[in-house]
């Protein structure tokens, strides 16, 4: 009996858009790959073992007593920060960055594990102090709290790890009910520094931007804001874009994109294989991905809206804010309205860290929706 209750309260819905999703990155990255061509299915094999080990990590995250765990908020957070000094140790490099610790054959990416570890820590933090959510003192501490393992991921650097902590950390704030008037004072402070990045970037000697960012970093900025400046650095960008526009409604077919084929998209089995999709499927296969992870956020946030209480709204909140944002940047990236960062598009780029850390953030998700939410005689939206 409890095993047919269990059955039922199992978002099936939810769990087969993932399905779907993952499946049709995995057409993708053969393609990417060139698997038709004759070069190795490695990829193709590899992304479909990291999946697999994914429901299993997905299985055990949707059982967990994740409300029992949630005390241990604060070992948590400080083996988060043990992995992401150990990379800057003992890490592996790659293309100028040294993001991934090698244990034997398998590379893991810190930086990755970091989004699911920050989500369930802060969401203990701000549940902790829900009383103090518009204080000054405690806004500051957890200020410092999430820029301590943001630091360490820009010292590797990765920019795009960071920016998705900063997404999560203020998706939570705004659920606990953070007053309208601080979040219009940091918009105040926030959009003329932005403004600055931007006008400082664009200089021919700028003031303090180049001291900041890294090299590459401030060179992908320079390219968004002035692409004449150095027709190079906007490469990646202007065939990204080239390759969606030739794709138009239907897309040129399976294996069949030109840019893709001839090896002139960069990355594309990972930051951009949203270009894949848009030149071989079109704005058809565009639209499908991006309605799929719609459907997956919105269910984590209707989840999260009923969920029975504070811990579970934030984990939730924070997953759906995750998701959104990096959905939004790797498919602005890709279509040249957004500075290049390197962002995967969630269960459709290659990656084993970036995968698992998916799957573990879809089964909280399972794990809150079976357990936490609220029946339709109780108000609840499920």
């Amino acid at each position: 009996m409890e095993w047919k209750k269990y059955i039922q309260n199992f978002d099936w819905m939810l769990l087969g858009a993932v399905g779907v999703l993952t499946l049709f990155g995995l057409v993708a990255i053969a393609s990417a790959t060139h698997v038709n061509l004759g070069e190795s299915p490695t990829f193709v094999v590899k992304q479909g073992a990291f999946f697999i080990v994914g429901i299993i990590l997905m299985l055990f995250a949707a059982n967990l007593d994740y409300e029992y765990f949630s005390q241990f908020h604060i070992p948590i957070y400080c083996v988060n920060l043990v992995l992401l000094l150990a990379v800057l140790f003992i890490g592996t490099g790659a293309k100028g960055a040294v993001r991934w610790i090698a244990i034997g054959p398998l590379t893991i990416q810190p930086s990755e594990f970091a989004k699911i570890m920050m989500i369930f820590c802060m969401a203990q933090i701000i549940k902790m102090n829900y009383n103090k959510v518009d204080r000054l003192p405690f806004l500051a501490f957890l200020f410092v709290y999430v820029m301590v393992p943001i630091i360490l991921i820009q010292k590797q650097p990765a920019l795009s790890a960071s920016l998705v902590l900063i997404a999560i950390f203020c998706v939570q704030l705004f659920v606990a009910g953070l007053s309208y008037t601080f979040i219009r004072n940091v918009f105040i402070l926030v959009v003329p520094i932005i403004a600055f990045i931007l006008w400082d970037v664009a200089r021919e000697n700028p003031l303090i931007m180049d001291k900041i960012f890294e090299p590459h970093q401030f060179n992908r900025v320079l390219s968004f804001v002035d692409p004449k400046r150095d027709a190079s650095l906007y490469y990646q960008t202007e065939k990204s874009i080239s390759a969606i526009g030739s794709g138009q409604i239907t897309g040129q077919g399976l294996f069949n994109g030109t840019l893709n084929q001839l090896s002139y998209l960069p990355e594309p089995h990972n930051d951009f294989i949203f270009s894949v999709i848009g030149e071989e499927f079109g704005f058809i296969g565009c639209i499908f991905v991006l309605g799929v992870l719609l459907f997956i956020v919105f269910r984590c946030i209707v989840i999260a809206i009923s969920s029975r209480n504070l811990f579970s709204q934030l984990v939730a909140a924070g997953i759906a804010g995750m998701f959104a944002f990096q959905t939004f940047v790797n498919a602005g990236v890709a279509l040249g309205i957004l500075p290049n960062t390197g962002m995967s598009l969630p269960f459709v780029s290659y990656g084993g860290s970036s995968m698992w850390t998916n799957m573990v953030a879809i089964g909280l998700i399972l794990n809150i929706r079976k357990k936490e939410t609220k029946s339709l005689f109780e108000g609840g939206l499920l």
